[in-house]
């Protein structure tokens, strides 16, 4: 087989994350393709070891900081992978690092960016920085890949590049796991899926339940350093707040659920979106990213509201509770992402 016959992969831990699933769900279906994939991970003893796919070949260092990635250099001259995949935009550092490191041997590194481009929680100093960090990342990424059309769009102007040089390849689908335990759930929900972080701005749902026409529980799944204040704030609100942790396979819980809602104050391309409409289950979230209006493109499948604009927020989940038709389930994009990255690598370790 000529082309990326061995891929090399690399994340800082398996605690949970939509960029760590998507490298494992990846990984998994390049092995299926007859490829050899291996995955550096900093620590693999977390919640997603159990969708670690067989066959992979997994290196751990044994450690959850991000530092301890900068060993991948070594190892991947000791495996001589013909392409590296950078899975998003948390590790271009290390992508960098590794080309410095290796210079003229090392070999093409395919990088993802998964996060905002536009930052609204960053100053007037620290968006500059930003965008100068993006603009370098064509000195030491082969091929950059957007997930989705109108993100490649942002980076072309940003990274000041022809949007020809920028991949558009959409996370590949979730698919739902047998043996994922369920948590235990009220009958009616409104369900949030997504780290306990200020990004989340889970603190704009909390406040808007009071307000609807029906006081429905609140079901989080994730974990993160907001937990404690959110549990507090639910508390004074007087609403029911369920915090179950991370979860293996959310599928389950967004079918059941009312709807989704996502108050995020920015986001990249929020596949969490995508995965409710793919059972059927009406979305609420803010304008966090321009891919939003993709996934969203029809007032039949869900509502967009501003992100500061908490009588908007009130107003769509009022009326998502009120007697409306839910959406039918919509294919998720990313049926053929596998396939997709492999051309892409097949291209660039020929050329």
């Amino acid at each position: 087989m000529s082309g990326a016959r061995h891929i090399l992969g690399y994340a800082q831990t398996l605690r949970g994350g939509g960029v760590e699933r998507a490298l494992l769900r990846l990984a998994g279906e390049w092995h299926g393709l007859g490829r050899r994939v291996t995955l550096v991970i900093g620590d693999a003893t977390g919640p997603l070891r159990r969708e670690l796919p067989a066959g992979v070949e997994v290196i751990s260092l044994g450690a959850d900081d991000y530092a301890a990635l900068r060993a991948l250099p070594r190892y991947a001259k000791a495996v001589q992978p013909d392409v590296m995949f950078c899975p998003g935009s948390h590790y271009t550092g290390v992508a960098a690092w590794t080309r410095w490191r290796l210079g003229r041997s090392c070999p093409p590194i395919v990088g993802k960016i998964s996060n905002a481009v536009d930052r609204p929680d960053f100053g007037k100093l620290m968006t500059l920085v930003h965008a100068t960090w993006l603009r370098q990342h064509p000195r030491f990424l082969d091929w950059v890949v957007a997930m989705s059309d109108a993100s490649a769009a942002q980076l072309a102007r940003t990274m000041r590049l022809d949007v020809k040089q920028i991949a558009v390849i959409p996370n590949p689908p979730a698919r739902p796991l047998a043996c994922a335990p369920v948590p235990g759930l009220p009958p009616r929900y409104i369900l949030g899926v997504g780290r306990l972080v200020p990004q989340k701005r889970w603190d704009r749902l909390i406040n808007a339940i009071p307000r609807l026409r029906e006081r429905l529980a609140l079901v989080l799944l994730g974990e993160g350093e907001c937990r404690a204040a959110l549990e507090a704030q639910a508390k004074a609100c007087g609403i029911e707040l369920f915090l179950p942790g991370h979860v293996a396979d959310p599928i389950g819980a967004m079918s059941r659920a009312t709807m989704v809602a996502l108050p995020s104050e920015f986001e990249g391309v929020p596949g969490v979106l995508s995965e409710a409409l793919s059972v059927g289950t009406p979305v609420v979230a803010t304008d966090c990213s321009p891919a939003v209006a993709e996934i969203i493109p029809s007032p039949s499948l869900g509502t967009i509201v501003p992100r500061d604009d908490a009588a908007a927020l009130v107003a769509a989940l009022n009326h998502w509770l009120g007697d409306v038709v839910r959406p039918q389930p919509v294919s998720p994009p990313g049926t053929d992402s596998a396939k997709r990255y492999l051309k892409l690598f097949d291209s660039l370790t020929r050329a």
